[in-house]
């Protein structure tokens, strides 16, 4: 299956020329920004910008902030890359850095979206004299918060607009004077959920199609993202009280402030009347195949790994992955993953 969506084209709307020119006129360092809906042309857009920028002598570099139908490998990451040839697709760019995200839509990671884009914008600037910024398609409810945050933090010279009617408008307004505003090419094609999820599949499996399993020293290395290790451990006789009262093999617990919570196994089947607010679980059949960040000291994401299994008595975690660097930081995502690339569902970002 072809893995990316978007390749090298000239066949392009009158007004991507235009843009072209806008760009060139821009003082540099510029950082231009592409927004528009899903399946409006953002990442074909994007490419076609980059090799023509190239073309004109310049340094590009690319951040690819789609989070869920990512270009530049793994998904669940953005990515910067540093462009100095001619390429046909994102596929083809080797990744510079990353900013771990956790998940293949940015619904519950609004912070880690902004300041992913926001850390590696800083970094490109520094790099190329234009930073071209691909987006997600989410634009409206909340998507208009984060990309008007996105905005805000980025501060691009430029932000180029796909748009079909007036649907970017509540994003844009106040950005007028470094909006332009382009047509979505009758080029562009929809791709249904089953096709996005397929496409994903594939990029999963060849992401991990090298990996290998690495054991993680919990004394080693900084674990966020989750409540597994906050707070201090469950006593023996919080621990049976639990199971008493609950019907359950508490396999790890933790009491973080005057709240718990709990990994565990049911002993019995049938619903349990628990106050969330007191007590947090997880059934220890989710805690596998969990997207894992592996960060460094800058706070940058290597690459991710598979989470295989976590010994708990020893304080070792097991991931797959093909990352063979030293680690500062495992952070833990919510989307569940087998290295065939079969998505097994998203936590919620409370539940872990």
């Amino acid at each position: 299956m072809e893995v990316n969506k978007a390749s090298f084209t000239r066949e392009v709307p009158e007004d991507r020329q235009n843009a072209l020119t806008k760009i060139l006129l821009l003082r540099k360092p510029a950082k231009v920004m592409i927004i528009g809906d899903i399946d409006t042309g953002k990442t074909t857009l994007a490419v076609y910008l980059a090799n023509e920028l190239i073309s004109n002598g310049l340094r590009v570099a690319i951040i690819d902030a789609d989070v869920g139908q990512k270009g530049i490998l793994p998904p669940g990451t953005i990515s910067l890359a540093l462009v100095d040839s001619h390429f046909s697709s994102m596929e083809e760019l080797e990744p510079y850095a990353h900013y771990f995200v956790g998940s293949i839509t940015p619904t519950q990671f609004f912070g880690e979206m902004v300041v992913g884009v926001s850390k590696l914008s800083e970094v490109a600037k520094r790099l190329a004299d234009v930073v071209l910024i691909d987006t997600t398609g989410m634009i409206y409810g909340s998507g208009v918060d984060l990309k008007r945050m996105k905005i805000e933090a980025v501060k691009p010279d430029l932000i180029l607009a796909l748009e079909r009617e007036d649907e970017l408008e509540p994003i844009l307004r106040g950005y007028e004077e470094v909006t332009m505003k382009l047509q979505v090419s009758e080029q562009a094609r929809d791709f249904s959920r089953a096709e996005r999820r397929a496409i994903r599949r594939e990029k999963w499996r060849k992401y991990f199609e090298n990996a290998k399993l690495r054991v993680f020293e919990l004394s080693n290395v900084a674990v966020t993202g989750t409540s597994l290790f906050q707070g201090k451990p469950i006593s023996e006789r919080e621990k049976s009280l639990l199971e008493r009262l609950f019907k359950w093999v508490v396999i790890h617990g933790r009491r973080i402030g005057d709240k718990y919570f709990i990994v565990k196994a049911d002993v019995v089947e049938g619903p349990r009347n628990i106050d969330k607010n007191v007590l947090r679980f997880l059934d220890f059949t989710k805690l596998s195949n969990i997207l894992v960040g592996l960060i460094n000291k800058e706070g940058f994401c290597l690459g991710v790994g598979i989470l295989k299994g976590i010994n708990f008595a020893e304080g070792k975690i097991e991931l797959l992955t093909p990352v063979e660097e030293p680690v500062a930081e495992l952070r833990f995502g919510r989307i569940r993953v087998r290295e065939d690339g079969e998505e097994l569902g998203i936590l919620d970002r409370d539940a872990l």
